[in-house]
């Protein structure tokens, strides 16, 4: 036994100098292929713990190939080897080689970086979220092998979409998505008006007057079981619903929402035409039950974008078919809108109306929206009896499609909404601000 300090070498083995072990092997301890090179190796042995049960372990010499061992190359051959380097194409050797030589030459570690982002301009980031109208196109598909049984009606279509779309979008939402701040935007005569509220409150909005709908068909009406009554207008239906205790402020709301839309789809489609004679209510109006169900789909992709607003999220318009629709029901909708700002008296001053019999045609400006989904409609100035009439044309105002229904919605200021405009200037301004003042809550 030596009286001397014990020597340990750089993996705590204890060293016995170069003598013979009593078993006739070599005393030196084995040590890693770049440990003999005064290098640290590249996967460090792991210590032993409590879970290894104390049993001993596997010396390096057993460890054999499975340790990376650095390839002695010239400068070179590690040059030669960057591309492959940079494309991850190495063997692990290779790239234990040229990743040692880039420490010591400036040279092939500017030429490496220069590489490497070379490949990241190869590989440009994708996407991942999945098309919006993947949903439609693999229906399609499947429908054109086996029609359904009992299809959807094609005026209930445009709301079977626009909610199925907004239910993709809260699939992967958290609490903090569901609590993020809303702001709800339309137009009081020609004042604009808001609300603040949740992602949440905005499905349990939809949810709410979604109910005017359901009770038409005879199915549950949400509001109704909160005591309050039944609020026929959509502003009161969505306050009752916002006071009461079932007036979730979380995600509890999405299934009540999702399962509503589900039963709507559903009843239409066993209906089918013998319901297209139902009336549903708004308040001061009332609507069939085709216009109501497309209109609530407006209302679906309108509050859909302003929750993807509110996460920042991208969240497009609906398909061309879907959006001409609601343009079209917005425009029929027009003179109804036009004579009812007269009779509130906000018409534009000095501007008398010519009465009309009702079916005669009438003074008219003609509406033309631009895109894919648009169109032309002569809207009547003085009676929403009047026909509308080329002959008669007054004035002429172009919008975009998407911009005339955010318009309709009270998302877009009515001075900043046409894209060109000729003729009269007051009868112009008259339509756009009674297209901003048919939005509501």
């Amino acid at each position: 036994m030596n009286g001397g300090p014990e020597e340990y070498d750089d993996y705590g083995e204890r060293d016995h100098g170069n003598g013979a072990c009593g078993d006739g092997r070599s005393s030196e301890p084995v040590r890693h292929p770049l440990a003999r090179r005064g290098r640290s190796p590249l996967i460090p042995l792991p210590r032993a713990s409590v879970e290894d049960g104390d049993r001993p372990l596997p010396g390096l010499a057993e460890l054999g190939e499975l340790l990376p061992v650095a390839l002695d190359l010239s400068h070179d051959v590690l040059k030669s080897l960057l591309g492959a380097w940079a494309l991850a194409a190495c063997s692990v050797a290779e790239t234990a080689a040229v990743e040692i030589h880039l420490g010591s030459c400036g040279t092939c570690a500017e030429e490496a970086r220069r590489l490497r982002e070379a490949v990241g301009l190869l590989h440009q980031p994708e996407n991942l979220d999945l098309d919006p109208a993947l949903r439609t196109r693999v229906l399609e598909s499947c429908l054109t092998r086996r029609p359904p049984r009992i299809p959807v009606p094609d005026w209930a279509v445009p709301y079977d979409a626009e909610t199925a779309r907004l239910d993709a979008l809260l699939q992967d939402f958290g609490e903090a998505e569901w609590r993020a701040p809303v702001r709800l935007r339309w137009y009081d005569g020609d004042v604009p008006a808001s609300r603040g509220t949740t992602v949440a409150g905005v499905i349990a909005h939809l949810l709410a007057v979604d109910g005017l709908v359901a009770t038409a068909l005879g199915l549950e009406d949400p509001v109704a079981p909160a005591g309050e009554g039944h609020p026929a207008d959509p502003a009161g239906r969505t306050e009752a619903f916002w006071r009461s205790a079932r007036g979730p402020g979380n995600r509890s709301v999405w299934t009540p929402w999702r399962d509503q839309t589900h039963d709507l789809v559903r009843t239409v489609s066993f209906t089918g035409s013998t319901a297209g004679g139902l009336g549903v209510p708004y308040g001061g109006f009332e609507l069939p039950l085709h216009d109501a169900m497309l209109d609530r789909a407006f209302a679906c992709w309108i509050h859909a974008e302003d929750i993807a607003e509110a996460v920042a999220y991208p969240y497009d318009p609906p398909g061309p078919r879907h959006l001409s629709r609601m343009i079209e029901l917005t425009a029929r909708m027009l003179p109804a809108a036009l004579a009812d700002r007269r009779l509130a008296g906000r018409s534009t001053p000095g501007r008398a109306p010519h009465l009309v019999r009702a079916g005669a045609p009438g003074r008219s400006v003609r509406l033309e929206i631009e895109g894919a989904s648009g169109g032309e409609w002569f809207i009547p100035l003085d009676s929403p009896a009047a026909v509308g009439s080329a002959d008669l044309e007054v004035a002429h105002v172009a919008l975009d499609g998407v911009e005339f229904c955010r318009l309709a919605a009270g998302h877009v200021p009515p001075d900043d909404a046409a894209v060109g405009q000729e003729g009269d200037r007051t009868a112009v301004r008259d339509v756009l601000f009674a297209t901003a003042g048919m939005s509501r809550m």
